[in-house]
Order: C-alpha cells, then structure tokens, then sequence
C-alpha cells in the first residue's frame, strides 16, 4: 500500500503520532479492482451518454422530418383530390360528347341506310321495293321485279355496296295478279357488316 503525507511534514521515526496516521491517506493500488470497475463504470457512462445524446439528436432530427414530410403528404393530397376531381369532370365530359356523337350519328344511319338502297335499287333495272324494315342487325327488304335474274342482280348490287355481310332471300314467288307479265315477289334478309 502505498501512502501519501499531505502535512507536508517529515515522519518521526520510530514512533507514530496520531496527527500523523491521520495525515496519511490511503490511496490503494494501482491495480485494485475497486478502482478498474470505477473506471469501467465511468468510461461505460460516459459511452452510454454520448450513445444517448446521439439517439435522442436522430429521434428530433427524424421528428422535424416527420413533420416535414406529413405537411408535405397533406399538400400532395389536396393536389391528388383536385387532381382526381377534373379528371373525374373531364370522364363526364367525354362521355356526354360520345353520347352526342352517337346520337348524331344514330340520326343519320337510317338517312345514310335508305340513300344506299335507294340508289342500289334505282340502279338495277326492273326491280320495285314494297317495304324495307330495319331489324338492328339485319335488313328485310320486299318488292317485285320483273324476272329472276333482276333479283339476283339486286343481291349482287347489294353485296357491293359493303354495307351488308350476308343477303339472302327468304322466299321468291311469281305473282299471278298480273296476267299481262311476269312478275316475282321477293323478300331478302340482308345482314349488317360490322362498322
């Protein structure tokens, strides 16, 4: 053990005093484990806070981040909301302007269907319409002519056109009212070629 006078005064040999036994203060060894868990205890603190100061700088840094990024979130929400709202306008919009469209063009199929028949028939010679109904996806159409060959010249002139996919007669009979000709009743089904 190793002892240090802090009187400043020499030791009397031989006998001990009571002033200095007290003077003297112990100090113990340089390698006690006293002293090594002391320090260890003090290094681990002094790690330990420094570790914390560190955490607890991340945890206000990330906060103000957080803060940041979630007033950020809210502006980009309402951008989204508006966003999805004139897309939303724009879908109606458009869906009104096909409807119009196709109203249009509703109105002018019968006009641009019965201008078709009428020149195919005006063009083929001996051939008369009674009646022409329009069933959607296919077209009956009843007249006369005056032989055979004038009905298929029809189908022919029919097909031609492009507008119809498949033409074919439903039934075909001589009409016996005229005595003073040939006359043949006809009724042709005419299916629509898609558009």
């Amino acid at each position: 053990m190793i002892r240090i006078n802090l009187l400043g005064q020499a030791k009397a040999k031989g006998k001990r005093t009571a002033v200095s036994t007290a003077a003297v203060m112990e100090v113990g060894e340089a390698g006690s484990p006293k002293l090594k868990i002391a320090i260890v205890l003090a290094v681990a603190a002094a790690i330990n806070f420094a570790y914390w100061y560190q955490l607890d700088k991340q945890k206000k840094a990330i906060a103000s981040q957080m803060a940041v990024a979630e007033q950020k979130n809210r502006e980009l929400a309402d951008v989204k909301a508006r966003y999805l709202e004139r897309q939303r306008q724009a879908e109606n919009y458009k869906r009104r302007v096909d409807v119009i469209d196709q109203l249009r063009a509703g109105q002018s199929g019968p006009v641009q269907l019965l201008n078709m028949i009428g020149d195919t028939v005006n063009g083929t010679e001996a051939v008369w319409l009674n009646t022409m109904k329009d069933q959607g996806s296919s077209v009956d159409i009843q007249g006369m002519a005056l032989s055979t060959d004038a009905v298929a010249n029809l189908m022919a002139n029919l097909q031609k056109t492009g507008y119809f996919r498949n033409i074919e007669i439903k039934e075909t009979y001589q009409d016996e009212t005229f005595k003073d000709m040939q006359a043949f009743q006809f009724v042709l089904t005419c299916e629509k070629a898609k558009s």
